[in-house]
């Protein structure tokens, strides 16, 4: 029961949904044992999210050992509260990814713009940023937490303890909200060369009793699954042994044995 619920099918714009393109990553689900495909474009495209488009390609015979969801990952803002209200409404997805990318008018994330990490101190920087994700959690508009620990990409730290400083009142917030955190491995292809979040920060989380799924973040159909498996042993390890998937907006939980059993 692999699960890979973070896939950009439109990447960041570069394509267009259509019958074979879904296919293709249809395909490669299957090739990688994933059991769980979830397509959750950015809400910079929303006018361009076509469900029925791949339910329908879901719904051919030869994908009916898939269960295929959609999604939306959305960029978190505290302005646009009652825009993503509306929007989340709009069309019966099976989640809403809720992500940070902005600080102010800084994409932080962007390799254009990572030398803002080089004008301000990197305490305050981590500060606000898990600030806005705290906000996002308590908006309760969102169903999974997206790359909890994004800031880190460009391997920018602040030291431990300020960064457990930082972090420690968003996990019981996070245990209320009823959220699902994902173990997002698209940080082992980025220079922190580390998955969001990290090994210390999922053990947190499983102390706090706070449930996972999984995403590759995948922008093309070749790196659908990529860091899965790893991501599976070490969710593993720390002690998980379930993971989140959704339809309507409803989490159900699958075991992890069934999972390592299909990468053994």
């Amino acid at each position: 029961m692999l699960i890979d619920y973070h896939v950009h099918a439109m990447a960041h714009g570069e394509y267009e949904y259509s019958w074979s393109w879904i296919e293709e990553y249809l395909r490669r689900a299957q090739a990688q044992n994933i059991a769980q495909i979830g397509f959750s474009d950015h809400d910079w495209f929303e006018d361009r999210i076509e469900i029925e488009l791949i339910k329908g390609v879901a719904a051919r015979p030869e994908f009916c050992s898939l269960m295929v969801r959609v999604g939306i990952e959305v960029d978190y803002k505290p302005e646009r509260e009652a825009e993503i209200s509306g929007m989340l409404a709009q069309k019966p997805y099976d989640f809403a990814i809720g992500s940070v990318h902005h600080l102010g008018e800084w994409m932080f994330d962007h390799p254009d713009q990572k030398d803002g990490f080089l004008q301000r101190d990197i305490d305050e920087i981590y500060q606000e940023y898990y600030s806005l994700v705290d906000r996002m959690v308590k908006s309760n508009l969102f169903d999974v937490v997206g790359h909890l620990d994004l800031i880190k990409i460009w391997g920018f730290k602040p030291t431990t303890r300020q960064e457990n400083y930082f972090l420690k009142p968003l996990l019981h917030g996070m245990r209320m909200s009823g959220m699902v955190v994902e173990i997002n491995t698209r940080g082992l292809r980025k220079p922190v060369k580390e998955m969001y979040p990290s090994e210390v920060l999922l053990r947190d989380l499983f102390a706090h009793n706070i449930p996972i799924t999984f995403g590759s973040d995948a922008h093309h159909p070749e790196e659908l699954g990529s860091g899965l498996s790893e991501a599976l042993q070490t969710a593993w390890k720390v002690g998980y042994r379930k993971a989140s998937g959704f339809t309507r907006r409803q989490s159900i939980f699958y075991p992890l044995s069934e999972a390592r059993k299909g990468i053994s």
